[in-house]
């Protein structure tokens, strides 16, 4: 912002870092004393604060309370973390390649990542892998759990295995549950899966007489079980860190909201897909979360995409209150991505 100061960026900068540290109000002798080597007095550091808060940088919680930063101020801190030579300590990065040395298959590999980023952040980790698009078709069953809810388990060559429960128009029965899964396995054995649904239309359009109730019952289960958004897979963890005092939530009925958002796993993919790009190469900090989900509102998304041979195979992310720490976070974002790679993740 170029209508602020180097003083006045100064003691931004030093106010955002306090803040993150204590959670409390920060105070202009805390500031002066804090900046001892300036020489700049507590007088002068609260004129400057009142010149921040004027710029919508700066808020005051109580009328006889220190301030805290905006989101604005967070956006300028963070920018200037962007702008340093940013990087995990060798320490750091050792406890990382630790934790994932005796991780193997992708389902491992994405849980072990959500927990680390979790655990790292005291936020919610966020591992996301994206349905290869050359992977075949193994197997795929469905189970009637109750009256037009179904399990439907979907097995690929590549070793994924996804499971969903359905919510169907109408009830079928066991024998057509069986009837169909047969038929898939029977007829699309090793295809690849992007293939299936565009093959079962063609021949419902074929076979309109003979086998139209028959395929249609097949679509229906297929689009539910592997929908279009479907094509990835999700792993959360860390949603109670949102509750501790870092979180920064007291209000119950935003908290629901909130909670339900982050445990809503196809809103996660969704908001990811809204502001992570595939071709981007380095962390993205949104700030600006409840444009896209209102229930978002307060909270911060750190991101970035697992790449493998230039392509994005899937997203690492970590969402948490604007008060975190977000140079460890960010480069911890940043590392498990490059970690993932190095591995040869494949979603």
């Amino acid at each position: 912002m170029a209508d602020v100061t180097a003083r006045q960026r100064a003691i931004l900068m030093t106010v955002v870092e306090r803040y993150i540290e204590t959670g409390e109000p920060v105070g202009s002798g805390t500031i002066a004393a804090s900046m001892g080597a300036t020489n700049m007095s507590s007088a002068t550091v609260r004129n400057e604060m009142v010149a921040l808060a004027d710029a919508g940088l700066l808020e005051q919680p109580h009328t006889s309370a220190g301030r805290v930063p905006t989101a604005r101020a967070f956006k300028m801190y963070v920018d200037r973390l962007g702008q340093a030579d940013r990087r995990l300590s060798a320490t750091s990065m050792g406890e990382i390649d630790a934790r994932f040395a005796d991780v193997a298959g992708t389902q491992a590999v994405l849980e072990r990542t959500s927990h680390v980023l979790a655990t790292l952040s005291s936020g919610v980790g966020v591992a996301i892998a994206a349905m290869p698009g050359g992977d075949l078709l193994e197997h795929v069953h469905f189970s009637r759990l109750a009256p037009a809810r179904i399990l439907a388990v979907v097995v690929t060559r590549g070793g994924m295995v996804r499971d969903r429960v359905l919510v169907l128009d109408q009830d079928l029965s066991l024998t057509e549950l069986e009837t169909a899964s047969n038929f898939l396995n029977e007829n699309f054995r090793g295809w690849e899966i992007e293939r299936v649904r565009a093959e079962l239309r063609q021949r419902v359009e074929r076979e309109r007489l003979e086998y139209h109730r028959l395929l249609g019952k097949v679509e229906q289960l297929w689009t539910k079980a592997v929908p279009d958004w479907a094509g990835q897979t999700i792993y959360v963890e860390g949603v109670a860190n949102l509750v501790g005092p870092m979180g920064g939530v007291d209000d119950r009925e935003r908290l629901r909201e909130m909670l339900g958002a982050l445990e809503a796993k196809q809103r996660l993919v969704e908001l990811l897909n809204a502001y992570i790009d595939a071709r981007q190469q380095s962390v993205r900090v949104v700030f600006d979360l409840e444009e896209h989900a209102p229930e978002m509102e307060g909270l911060v998304l750190i991101a970035a995409p697992a790449r493998l041979g230039g392509e994005s195979h899937g997203t690492v992310a970590v969402i948490g209150p604007k008060r975190m720490q977000y140079e460890r976070t960010m480069n911890a974002v940043g590392y498990i991505a490059q970690v993932l790679e190095r591995q040869g993740f494949r979603g």
